[in-house]
């Protein structure tokens, strides 16, 4: 294999270029030459191609997004779409593909591996929601980024004296959530995979308010629900002052952290590893801190798990 392609698609993360940077590297290194695929899936359709060098991804391991920039694609999916890229693929003499995305951007990749393009997925999403890896690229900077967001309500919190309720990413699935209510010591963690009781909810409210506590701080993943309608609630009942903070897109921007800047490394030079040692149609992932390769197929089967074990945990701190 003398030509290899990367791409990214999807929502970005936070240590996306960093993958990239690795995987150029990586083949740089193995003699091999790396083509940028611009747009994600609609770039590759419309051949937006260019070679990468060295110097292409030189210092760009710390910054926040994608150079190579990403779309959504509906043609894509289409079978005509499919074999659009497939031919531009052929037009440059690339042999393989890397594509750094979620779930939807992996089942893409099935397809052209279908399609007689050997293909390899490496996970970049902040929600965390991929099956048969730990981690992805991105989750933990947007953690830390809604951590020090939840730090400093806190402080508004606590100076006027009200409950906050806070939005925050994930689509369906609670893991930022949950590490970030734990990690900043949340009153309440409303999740899409732990049954929530309001009535629960509005007692722990009462029983902080009934040993003298002036402030409460709730978080609320967008895959349950509207912090606003929550809060509405709360209010009514309890006859209190809340206030909705949703913080939105801020939690997929910014430098990503050592770890996911590691992370991002280790999966970029991998997948380009798996590539030359002929394999197709895998996912990279990490498990217990090494670096793993998986079918496409049996991850794409399989639903996320959350740990709950968590979840108590979090309950039982915050009483």
């Amino acid at each position: 294999m003398q030509k290899i392609a990367v791409l990214t698609s999807g929502g970005d993360s936070p240590g996306m270029n960093a993958a990239i940077r690795a995987a150029v590297r990586r083949a740089a290194y193995h003699g091999v030459q790396m083509y940028g695929v611009y747009h994600g899936y609609e770039g590759l359709m419309r051949g937006h191609i260019q070679e990468m060098t060295l110097g292409s991804v030189g210092d760009i391991i710390h910054r926040g997004g994608t150079i190579l920039f990403s779309a959504r694609s509906e043609e894509f999916k289409t079978e005509a779409g499919q074999e659009k890229a497939v031919r531009q693929l052929h037009e440059h003499g690339i042999e393989g593909l890397i594509v750094i995305g979620g779930d939807g951007s992996f089942r893409g990749a099935q397809k052209l591996t279908e399609k007689g393009i050997p293909t390899i997925g490496v996970p970049g999403t902040i929600d965390n929601d991929i099956p048969c890896t730990d981690f992805t690229i991105g989750f933990d900077t947007a953690l830390n980024t809604i951590v020090e967001a939840i730090d400093k309500i806190r402080d508004t919190a606590t100076s006027h004296e009200r409950t906050y309720i806070i939005e925050v990413m994930g689509r369906d699935a609670g893991d930022l959530a949950l590490w970030a209510g734990l990690a900043a010591g949340a009153e309440s963690i409303i999740i899409p995979e732990a049954d929530h009781d309001m009535n629960d909810i509005i007692e722990r409210l009462h029983a902080g308010n009934r040993r003298g506590k002036k402030h409460s701080i709730i978080i609320v993943a967008e895959g349950v629900g509207s912090a606003a309608t929550y809060a509405e609630e709360i209010k009514q009942r309890t006859g209190w002052e809340t206030r909705v903070t949703v913080l939105g897109h801020i939690q997929r921007g910014g430098s990503p952290t050592a770890f996911d800047r590691m992370l991002a490394s280790r999966m970029g030079a991998a997948a380009v590893d798996l590539l030359l040692e002929g394999k197709r149609d895998r996912m990279v992932g990490i498990r217990n801190n090494q670096i793993v390769d998986v079918d496409f197929k049996d991850a794409l089967a399989q639903k996320h798990q959350l740990d709950l074990s968590i979840y108590q945990l979090a309950r039982t701190l915050s009483i």
